[in-house]
């Protein structure tokens, strides 16, 4: 499978104390908030971005993520993620290899339903090891989602 390293997402309590805090002792960029909502996870996020490096902070209001930010805390590193050039083909090989990508909230995701709230096709693969997770997603989409994230409104 074709991979390459795009981001970590990490919880926060209050994604715009630790936005701020991120841009004056860091002098990093930050993105537009978003809101992902779906099924029972809802979330506000935003990109910090220092160079070419970036990672994602994440505001959980419910869900599997608010839970997790409950029990292990504020700062919680809890996804690494990677982009591929073709998120079907990554799909197949993990099919192939018996693992069953899953959605956000960890329900099976077939291969027509890849599109999330935010417009990148993206699979998860399931947590094997706590609640560490790996996402996928498809490199073009990743790459207009991020010019969209630092454009000006």
């Amino acid at each position: 499978m074709e991979l390459k390293f795009s981001h970590i997402d990490i919880l926060v309590k209050d994604l715009q104390e630790a936005c701020d805090y991120y841009a004056k002792i860091l002098g990093a960029e930050i993105s537009k908030k978003f809101i992902w909502e779906r099924d029972e996870l809802h979330v506000t996020y935003a990109v910090v971005r220092i160079g070419q490096e970036r990672f994602m902070l994440v505001q959980p209001f419910s869900g599997n993520l608010k839970t997790l930010l409950d029990t292990k805390g504020e700062g919680t590193i809890y996804r690494h993620c990677y982009s591929t050039p073709d998120i079907e083909v990554a799909f197949d090989e993990l099919i192939n290899s018996d693992v069953q990508p899953e959605d956000e909230n960890g329900n099976p995701l077939s291969k027509k339903s890849l599109n999330s709230p935010s417009g990148v096709r993206i699979i998860w693969l399931p947590k094997r090891f706590g609640e560490f997770s790996i996402e996928i997603l498809e490199e073009a989409g990743l790459q207009d989602f991020i010019t969209d994230a630092f454009s000006a409104s």
